[in-house]
């Protein structure tokens, strides 16, 4: 087995029509660390396969992307946070802390269902000791969101919309985020303007 194979999108695909579920786990668990493949792959895969199956395999998708974004948050946690300390100084590392937990429920809702890199928001919350409940939370429900959508496409409209999935979806929720960053602002801006 070779790191090339390992890092193919061809191979997590066929290790997907062999292992089904076990492999949608897996790979959902350690793209949250450090894996360049995303879930979406094995998923999309998987519910093309068996769309009655879809929102099974959302679940598996959430489920243990969520636990590997734990572990990516220790990670973070142990090692991250002296190594920047070392590199940036502490006071610099606490004025990121401060700007990001202000944000930090809509960083890993955006990482969660956008485009983003959701491993890097999962190791960077560690890295400044930001709120593991909220990453949770947050990582559910961003997470849940992408994969449920994808399964629902398949569940109601079959193979055929594979696609339109692969093609489309990235740039739809990308929309999506920018929205929601937006909503985001103009409600801040809006509360800010009221208060006294």
């Amino acid at each position: 087995m070779s790191g090339k194979g390992i890092l193919s999108i061809a191979f997590w695909k066929g290790l997907a029509a062999k292992y089904g579920a076990a492999a949608l786990a897996l790979n959902a668990f350690i793209e949250a660390i450090f894996f360049p493949i995303p879930p979406d792959v094995l998923l999309v895969t998987l519910a093309a396969l068996y769309p009655d199956k879809a929102f099974f395999y959302a679940a598996v998708a959430t489920l243990f992307s969520t636990l590997g974004g734990v572990v990516g948050y220790a990670v973070g946690y142990v090692g991250g946070r002296p190594l920047a300390e070392k590199l940036f100084g502490r006071e610099k590392v606490l004025k990121v802390h401060r700007l990001y937990e202000s944000y930090e429920g809509l960083i890993i809702l955006l990482a969660g269902f956008t485009p983003l890199p959701y491993k890097v928001f999962t190791v960077t919350s560690g890295v400044l000791f930001a709120s593991l409940r909220k990453l949770i939370v947050f990582s559910l429900i961003g997470r849940g969101t992408r994969f449920f959508a994808e399964a629902a496409l398949f569940y109601f409209f079959g193979p055929q919309v594979k696609s339109f999935v692969t093609q489309n979806l990235n740039a739809i929720f990308l929309g999506l985020g920018v929205i929601t960053v937006l909503s985001f602002l103009a409600y801040r801006r809006f509360k800010k303007g009221r208060l006294p």
